[in-house]
Protein backbone atom coordinates (compact mmCIF):
# COMPACT_ATOMS: atom_id res chain seq x y z
CA UNK A 1 0.00 0.00 0.00
CA UNK A 2 1.31 3.40 -0.98
CA UNK A 3 2.04 5.99 1.68
CA UNK A 4 0.73 8.73 -0.64
CA UNK A 5 -2.17 10.52 1.05
CA UNK A 6 -4.67 13.03 -0.26
CA UNK A 7 -6.38 15.40 2.18
CA UNK A 8 -8.95 17.51 0.34
CA UNK A 9 -10.03 20.77 1.99
CA UNK A 10 -12.78 23.24 1.14
CA UNK A 11 -14.36 26.35 2.58
CA UNK A 12 -15.91 25.34 5.90
CA UNK A 13 -13.54 22.43 6.58
CA UNK A 14 -13.09 21.72 10.31
CA UNK A 15 -9.55 22.98 10.89
CA UNK A 16 -8.71 20.80 13.91
CA UNK A 17 -9.48 17.69 11.89
CA UNK A 18 -7.67 18.80 8.73
CA UNK A 19 -4.52 19.88 10.54
CA UNK A 20 -4.49 16.79 12.80
CA UNK A 21 -4.72 14.46 9.82
CA UNK A 22 -2.06 16.30 7.82
CA UNK A 23 0.33 16.75 10.76
CA UNK A 24 0.11 13.23 12.19
CA UNK A 25 0.48 11.55 8.81
CA UNK A 26 3.47 13.72 7.91
CA UNK A 27 5.08 12.92 11.28
CA UNK A 28 4.70 9.24 10.35
CA UNK A 29 6.46 9.83 7.04
CA UNK A 30 3.48 9.86 4.68
CA UNK A 31 3.64 11.85 1.45
CA UNK A 32 0.63 14.13 2.09
CA UNK A 33 -0.94 16.28 -0.62
CA UNK A 34 -3.43 18.90 0.54
CA UNK A 35 -5.82 19.67 -2.33
CA UNK A 36 -8.30 22.52 -2.54
CA UNK A 37 -11.83 21.80 -3.66
CA UNK A 38 -13.21 25.05 -5.06
CA UNK A 39 -11.73 28.05 -6.75
CA UNK A 40 -8.92 29.05 -4.36
CA UNK A 41 -5.88 27.38 -2.83
CA UNK A 42 -6.51 29.28 0.41
CA UNK A 43 -9.73 28.22 2.12
CA UNK A 44 -11.49 29.72 5.11
CA UNK A 45 -12.05 26.90 7.59
CA UNK A 46 -15.09 26.51 9.86
CA UNK A 47 -13.76 28.76 12.64
CA UNK A 48 -12.15 31.36 10.38
CA UNK A 49 -8.66 29.88 10.21
CA UNK A 50 -7.08 30.11 6.75
CA UNK A 51 -5.73 26.85 5.36
CA UNK A 52 -3.59 26.77 2.24
CA UNK A 53 -3.59 23.75 -0.07
CA UNK A 54 -0.60 22.53 -2.08
CA UNK A 55 -2.70 22.27 -5.24
CA UNK A 56 -6.19 21.99 -6.68
CA UNK A 57 -8.14 18.71 -6.65
CA UNK A 58 -8.28 18.79 -10.47
CA UNK A 59 -4.51 18.30 -10.53
CA UNK A 60 -4.77 15.12 -8.46
CA UNK A 61 -7.27 13.09 -10.48
CA UNK A 62 -4.67 11.04 -12.37
CA UNK A 63 -2.69 10.16 -9.25
CA UNK A 64 -3.21 7.11 -7.05
CA UNK A 65 -3.25 7.39 -3.28
CA UNK A 66 -2.98 4.78 -0.54
CA UNK A 67 -5.41 6.92 1.49
CA UNK A 68 -7.85 9.73 0.86
CA UNK A 69 -8.74 11.32 4.22
CA UNK A 70 -11.69 13.70 4.47
CA UNK A 71 -11.89 16.21 7.30
CA UNK A 72 -15.38 17.27 8.34
CA UNK A 73 -17.14 20.46 9.20
CA UNK A 74 -20.73 20.77 7.94
CA UNK A 75 -20.09 23.29 5.17
CA UNK A 76 -16.72 21.76 4.32
CA UNK A 77 -18.25 18.28 3.96
CA UNK A 78 -20.97 19.65 1.69
CA UNK A 79 -18.34 21.31 -0.50
CA UNK A 80 -16.34 18.06 -0.64
CA UNK A 81 -19.51 16.12 -1.49
CA UNK A 82 -20.25 18.42 -4.42
CA UNK A 83 -16.83 18.02 -6.07
CA UNK A 84 -17.23 15.78 -9.13
CA UNK A 85 -13.50 15.16 -9.23
CA UNK A 86 -13.34 14.07 -5.61
CA UNK A 87 -16.45 11.89 -5.98
CA UNK A 88 -14.84 9.99 -8.86
CA UNK A 89 -11.59 9.62 -6.93
CA UNK A 90 -13.43 8.24 -3.88
CA UNK A 91 -15.35 5.73 -5.99
CA UNK A 92 -12.11 4.59 -7.66
CA UNK A 93 -10.41 4.39 -4.27
CA UNK A 94 -13.19 2.20 -2.89
CA UNK A 95 -13.40 0.00 -6.00
CA UNK A 96 -9.68 -0.71 -5.66
CA UNK A 97 -9.94 -1.38 -1.91
CA UNK A 98 -7.66 1.52 -1.02
CA UNK A 99 -8.20 3.36 2.23
CA UNK A 100 -10.77 6.12 2.66
CA UNK A 101 -10.91 8.02 5.93
CA UNK A 102 -13.71 10.39 6.91
CA UNK A 103 -14.40 12.23 10.14
CA UNK A 104 -17.19 14.37 11.63
CA UNK A 105 -19.86 15.23 9.02
CA UNK A 106 -17.97 13.66 6.10
CA UNK A 107 -19.00 10.02 6.64
CA UNK A 108 -22.71 10.95 6.45
CA UNK A 109 -22.52 13.93 4.10
CA UNK A 110 -19.89 12.67 1.62
CA UNK A 111 -19.47 8.89 1.87
CA UNK A 112 -23.12 8.04 2.43
CA UNK A 113 -24.18 10.40 -0.38
CA UNK A 114 -21.82 8.64 -2.82
CA UNK A 115 -22.91 5.17 -1.61
CA UNK A 116 -19.49 4.30 -0.22
CA UNK A 117 -20.81 3.22 3.19
CA UNK A 118 -23.14 0.56 1.78
CA UNK A 119 -23.04 -2.57 3.99
CA UNK A 120 -20.41 -1.07 6.29
CA UNK A 121 -20.24 0.02 9.91
CA UNK A 122 -19.34 3.65 10.45
CA UNK A 123 -19.50 6.52 12.90
CA UNK A 124 -19.72 10.27 12.44
CA UNK A 125 -20.58 13.49 14.25
CA UNK A 126 -23.54 12.63 16.53
CA UNK A 127 -25.83 15.18 14.80
CA UNK A 128 -25.58 13.09 11.59
CA UNK A 129 -25.53 9.59 13.13
CA UNK A 130 -29.21 8.83 12.50
CA UNK A 131 -28.55 9.14 8.74
CA UNK A 132 -26.17 6.17 8.73
CA UNK A 133 -27.84 2.99 7.48
CA UNK A 134 -25.87 0.69 9.80
CA UNK A 135 -26.30 1.91 13.39
CA UNK A 136 -24.11 -0.81 14.94
CA UNK A 137 -21.04 1.38 15.57
CA UNK A 138 -22.32 4.98 15.56
CA UNK A 139 -21.30 5.55 19.19
CA UNK A 140 -17.70 4.41 18.71
CA UNK A 141 -14.94 7.02 18.48
CA UNK A 142 -13.17 5.42 15.49
CA UNK A 143 -14.52 2.63 13.29
CA UNK A 144 -12.59 0.55 10.77
CA UNK A 145 -14.64 -1.59 8.38
CA UNK A 146 -12.79 -3.03 5.42
CA UNK A 147 -11.01 -0.09 3.73
CA UNK A 148 -13.20 2.61 5.34
CA UNK A 149 -12.14 4.43 8.51
CA UNK A 150 -14.57 6.84 10.17
CA UNK A 151 -14.52 8.95 13.30
CA UNK A 152 -16.79 11.27 15.28
CA UNK A 153 -15.27 14.73 15.25
CA UNK A 154 -12.72 17.24 16.55
CA UNK A 155 -12.26 15.46 19.90
CA UNK A 156 -11.38 12.19 18.15
CA UNK A 157 -9.14 13.70 15.45
CA UNK A 158 -5.80 12.58 16.92
CA UNK A 159 -7.06 9.07 17.64
CA UNK A 160 -8.45 8.88 14.09
CA UNK A 161 -5.16 10.11 12.64
CA UNK A 162 -3.13 7.58 14.62
CA UNK A 163 -5.45 4.83 13.34
CA UNK A 164 -4.72 6.02 9.80
CA UNK A 165 -0.99 5.74 10.53
CA UNK A 166 -1.46 2.22 11.88
CA UNK A 167 -3.28 1.11 8.73
CA UNK A 168 -1.05 2.93 6.24
CA UNK A 169 2.20 1.89 7.94
CA UNK A 170 2.03 -0.42 10.97
CA UNK A 171 1.40 -0.62 14.70
CA UNK A 172 5.00 0.26 15.58
CA UNK A 173 4.95 3.50 13.57
CA UNK A 174 1.56 4.44 15.06
CA UNK A 175 2.88 3.83 18.58
CA UNK A 176 6.03 5.84 17.89
CA UNK A 177 4.05 8.84 16.58
CA UNK A 178 1.45 8.54 19.36
CA UNK A 179 4.13 8.50 22.07
CA UNK A 180 5.83 11.56 20.53
CA UNK A 181 2.44 13.32 20.74
CA UNK A 182 2.07 12.18 24.38
CA UNK A 183 -1.12 10.28 23.62
CA UNK A 184 -2.26 7.83 26.26
CA UNK A 185 -2.38 4.21 25.14
CA UNK A 186 -0.52 4.94 21.88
Amino acid sequence: MSNKVLVPIAHGTEEIEAVSIIDVLRRAGADVTVAAVGGQLEVKASRGVSLVANRYIQGCTNERFGLIALPGGAEGAENLRDSKELAEMLKHQDKNNNYIGAICASPAVVLLHHEILRNRKATCYPKYAAKLENQEAVNERVVVDQNIITSQGPGTALEFSITLVKLLFDEARAQEVGEALIMQGA
